[in-house]
């Protein structure tokens, strides 16, 4: 393309002069006073976390905080790696190596003293907190979608995706229990806080209830007025009483864990462009007020009220909520959102209060220190980050 020629567009204009009379005002001007074209997108790339660490060289997919080492972080993905590292301690890490597949899940038992390790490997590692392997639980013949530990024992509980929940010993390794009858993955699982009673969540759209030491299965719940679909999510209520379930169908599912019996359920907020329901990604009881919430890709954070089994509020994060925490026993929730943003919810107004930026791609997992002053969440952008929470108690 030829560029235009000076002189034409001067004849085109007519010349244009400036005498001294049209000078309203000069001005001297400091370059460094000029706006810099990158100031424009400061706001995009802000980062409000306080300490990022950047061990992982894959997409992270779980975190868990130490309940007794306010710094102590555990964390897990898609390089075959899990990692310790502490928050403020950008010199210490200690990497967990031996898995041959993706970190899926994370847990620390109830004193801090274990770290268990789930994998898509198929096994489950205990180590302690420096990072030294204690031993390695083999048996499930797929990978390890969850782990979880008893409340009150060395016990950990692990579901996998051959359609089978085990339990072991983590002091010497042993198999107590193995607990058959699910139809598909299972997806989500825990002890309830009592310890008495095992809830396992599965792909073939039941939930079951399980007598730990005998490996019964009490109550399967599947069927009108259950799920349609596969259970994504699970929470417990700390009375030990109700289990909440979330699923693909876009549903929420409150059950009596004595009776078998569901006595709520909530119908997905919305659907998606072709009609076909949201999944629910994860749900919780909320520990110190009658209320659950639950948060899906339909990016819609709802707040229940179990009372009036009804919404409280409907909060709209503008993305997929992917996972969320709540901060301490408060009425402040965080969420993890598919756009990378960590948002803070006033539970008791349906306000969000907070929005925390810094990651790049979706937020996989959350977890709050035990002095509830830093909330840690890993990203698919390969980074953990932790931000202060210490104003939202």
């Amino acid at each position: 393309m030829s560029k235009p020629n000076h002189e034409d567009e001067e004849q085109e204009q007519g010349e244009v002069f400036l005498d001294e009379s049209d000078i309203i005002h000069e001005v001297d001007v400091d370059e460094e006073d000029l706006p810099d074209a990158a100031d424009e997108d400061d706001t995009e790339d802000a980062d409000d976390s306080v300490h990022i660490f950047t061990g992982h060289a894959g997409e992270l997919y779980t975190v868990a905080c130490s309940p007794t080492d306010s710094v102590l972080v555990a964390t897990g993905g898609g390089d075959d790696k899990g990692f310790l590292w502490k928050i403020g301690h950008a010199d210490w890490a200690s990497e967990l190596q031996g898995h041959t597949d993706s970190v899926s899940s994370l847990a620390f038992s109830y004193d801090g003293q274990l770290l268990a390790s789930g994998s898509f490997d198929g096994l489950v590692k205990i180590w302690d907190t420096s990072g030294n392997l204690k031993c390695t639980l083999e048996g499930p013949g797929g990978g390890i979608e969850w782990v979880k530990w008893h409340p009150k024992g060395h016990l950990i509980l692990a579901g996998s995706e051959d359609c089978t929940i085990w339990m072991w010993n983590a002091d010497n390794g042993i198999c107590l229990n193995v607990f058959s009858g699910h139809g598909a993955t299972v997806t989500c699982g825990d002890f309830t806080p009592d310890g008495k009673t095992i809830c396992t969540g599965s792909e073939d759209a039941t939930l079951r209830i399980w007598n730990p030491r005998s490996g019964e299965s009490i109550h399967v719940i599947r069927g009108h007025p259950y799920h349609t679909n596969g259970l994504t999510c699970l929470s417990i209520s700390s009375d030990s009483t109700f289990a909440i379930t979330g699923s693909n169908d876009g549903s929420v599912h409150v059950v009596n864990i004595t009776t078998g019996k569901v006595v709520s359920s909530w119908a997905s907020q919305t659907s998606s462009t072709e009609g076909d329901p949201e999944s629910i990604e994860c749900v919780s009881f909320a520990p110190n007020f009658p209320w659950a919430v639950s948060g899906g890709m339909d990016g819609n954070l709802t707040i229940w009220d179990l009372q009036h089994s009804s919404p409280r509020f409907i909060c709209n994060p503008e993305d997929g909520v992917t996972c969320l925490a709540w901060l301490g026993a408060s009425k402040f929730l965080a969420t993890g959102c598919c756009d990378g943003r960590i948002r803070i919810w006033n539970c008791l107004s349906g306000e969000c209060v907070e929005t925390f930026k810094g990651h790049e791609h979706a937020i996989q997992s959350l977890s709050v220190s035990s002095n509830l002053e830093f909330l840690v969440s890993v990203s698919m952008d390969t980074t953990a980050r932790v931000f202060e929470i210490r104003n939202f108690h």
